[in-house]
């Protein structure tokens, strides 16, 4: 009882840091972003690379945070060779909301700050738009297939006007995080699968194909990323609480340059059935090792730090 009463202690204490912190820096971050609408173009890069400062320092103080309240060990492989300096795809399985955090405190200071491809529409959310916009979180340009076959003129304009979006990244490197599976793992959602995987979802194509289509030869390397809780896929409130002790993080670096030269990504990935099916059939079989791995690592006896 009175474990579970200082551990929520603990929680409540955290959580309060992470509102504190976030609180904090989105101020100066929504200054910049305001400051960031003057059209000069190496005005805005510097406002770019600051911004990008203030959110790396967002997660530097998270990471005070985790080790003063949450207290768990973090254990990853392969960091080694990953650079600020370089462009990334990142990839991974996806259990939690505490999957976003573990991903912020394992790449913090080693590769740019993560950025996720969002539609469109969300730019218009106050504040908080803008600071998207501001961070250079790509925007989506999506059209239905209903508008497209009402409109075929359309046809190809969405992947052309997000890859103008993203012209910035020739110059500044950039590190986009896509989690394929679409949605986080439960049993049901598994079960409704037709349980294919044991400890995953299936992996969808699309929306890793229109980043590598939107991004053209701007990224480099690709991080597969499996992610491991030991003690069961925890809730956000279990991490605060201290109650997460271990989290295994596996990385894969792949080359995109030899990927694209690969039979699985050749170009055409959207109008070619063939294409796709090959993309599709090259994930999955990524997505089969990374189950094969989770299950050995299932298999290890769990560490109570």
């Amino acid at each position: 009882m009175f474990l579970t009463l200082f551990s929520s202690l603990f929680g409540a204490i955290s959580s309060l840091g992470y509102f504190i912190n976030t609180l904090f820096w989105l101020i100066p971050i929504l200054i910049c972003s305001f400051l960031k609408l003057i059209p000069i173009k190496i005005w805005q890069t510097f406002m770019s690379y600051l911004l990008d400062g203030c959110a790396t320092f967002w997660i530097s103080v998270n990471s005070v945070n985790q080790n003063l309240f949450s207290r768990t060990t973090f254990e990853a492989t392969g960091l080694e060779g990953l650079s600020l300096k370089d462009w990334y795809l990142v990839i991974s399985n996806h259990q939690s909301w505490v999957d976003i955090l573990v991903l912020q405190r394992i790449f913090n200071h080693k590769i740019p700050f993560l950025k996720f491809f969002l539609k469109k529409e969300l730019i218009w959310v106050p504040f908080i738009g803008l600071a998207w916009w501001a961070l250079d979180f790509p925007f989506m340009h999506r059209y239905s297939k209903a508008l497209l076959a009402k409109y075929p003129h359309l046809k190809g304009k969405d992947l052309e006007n997000t890859r103008k979006a993203c012209e910035k990244f020739t110059f500044k490197p950039v590190s986009i995080m896509n989690f394929v599976e679409g949605t986080r793992l439960t049993e049901q959602k598994r079960t409704r699968q037709g349980a294919q995987f044991q400890h995953l979802l299936k992996p969808k194509a699309g929306g890793m194909a229109f980043v590598l289509g939107a991004m053209g030869e701007q990224l480099h390397k690709l991080l597969d990323v499996t992610i491991h809780y030991p003690q069961g896929t925890p809730t956000y409130w279990e991490f605060v609480c201290g109650n997460v002790k271990h989290v295994q993080v596996h990385i894969k670096v792949l080359s995109i340059h030899e990927l694209r030269n690969s039979d699985a990504f050749g170009p055409g990935y959207f109008d070619d059935h063939t294409q796709r099916v090959k993309f599709q059939r090259w994930l999955t079989e990524l997505w089969e090792q990374k189950d094969q791995n989770l299950q050995l690592l299932l298999a290890e006896k769990p560490r109570d730090v």
